[in-house]
């Protein structure tokens, strides 16, 4: 799997029992403390690998920083927090490369192992497939309240250590089940991400928006206009995909088409097997994760969303 499909990592065949995915990623600063930021950026480059069914084994770094603006133990703290992320994985740095630039930015080269026969991609779901989400959404949402000083010290941390949260029990737990697709959600949004699994599919989704795990400072913020324009081109860019029922108000709207960094896992489900994995996850310590709708089959290539019998907000959580 490379560049001919729109999956989250790609994937090269080794022998009948093992193959690598390969996957980077790197991004500027979104929260202030230096050895949080390294711990966030390395949470989200081992998420392709997770989504793919795999486990992250190698990892190089990647650094761009401004050596004459900003001094050096800023980069010791950064690289820190990507190694504590790292040997927490049970990942290996192999080594990295740096460039001097005008811009701090930092991630990932990394490099998993899966078996040939366990790959997951973003399609193969079927008519039925329930659809688990891991992480609330909203993150993008709020570090923009963040960066307009507008977020409490509380909503800081409790968003920090969100993003910086691996995938890694949720990918371990999901093996278990009859999970026939999984991607996890990031700048895209989850219309974004939902768009490019349905499109080609031939069938299409249904989406609670009411059951669906959401930051709940993230509906205030919205509310003021603290959205950031990626949602805003995340929109743009997938609205034609979307039905949108009039009881979804503006803000879940928005929240929807959220860029998220170091999102959680979306996982296309077989129907009888939906309720105890759910029931695993939340034992295991993952409290957000919510079934937020299923596969149809009708309409095709489309993401119908409504709330589920209620005209509330979307579940919030804290």
């Amino acid at each position: 799997m490379g560049l001919d499909r729109k999956d989250d990592a790609g994937v090269y065949k080794i022998t009948e029992n093992l193959a690598i995915i390969q996957t980077v990623d790197f991004f500027t600063p979104i929260v202030d403390d230096p050895y949080w930021f390294g711990q966030i950026a390395a949470a989200n480059a081992f998420s392709d690998v997770y989504a793919m069914g795999g486990i992250p084994k190698t990892a190089m770094n990647l650094v761009a920083f401004p050596v004459k603006q900003m001094d050096m133990s800023v980069l010791r703290q950064i690289l820190q927090g990507g190694l504590d992320k790292m040997r927490e994985a049970d990942v290996v740095l192999m080594g990295g490369h740096s460039v001097e630039d005008n811009e701090l930015k930092y991630g990932l080269s990394v490099t998993g192992f899966v078996h040939p026969d366990h790959v997951l991609t973003k399609k193969n779901f079927k008519p039925g497939d329930r659809l688990i989400l891991t992480k609330p959404l909203g993150t993008g949402i709020i570090n923009t309240a963040i960066k307009s000083g507008l977020a409490s010290a509380e909503i800081v941390k409790t968003v920090t250590r969100l993003m910086a949260t691996l995938n890694r029990e949720a990918a371990a737990i999901m093996k278990k089940y009859p999970v026939h697709a999984c991607t996890d959600i990031t700048g895209f949004g989850l219309i974004g991400h939902l768009s490019e699994m349905v499109m080609d599919s031939g069938l299409g989704f249904g989406v609670h928006a009411d059951k669906i795990p959401v930051i709940s400072e993230a509906f205030e913020y919205a509310a003021m206009g603290l959205v950031p324009g990626g949602a805003y081109k995340n929109r743009e860019f997938r609205e034609s995909m979307v039905d949108i029922s009039p009881s979804v108000n503006r803000s879940m709207q928005d929240i929807l088409f959220d860029p998220q960094t170091s999102g959680g896992l979306l996982m296309c489900v077989d129907p009888k097997s939906a309720d105890e994995l759910l029931e695993e996850l939340k034992a295991s310590g993952i409290n957000h994760a919510a079934i937020i709708g299923e596969v149809f089959a009708e309409p095709k290539e489309r993401i119908v969303i409504a709330n589920a019998g209620t005209e509330k907000n979307s579940k919030s959580v804290k």
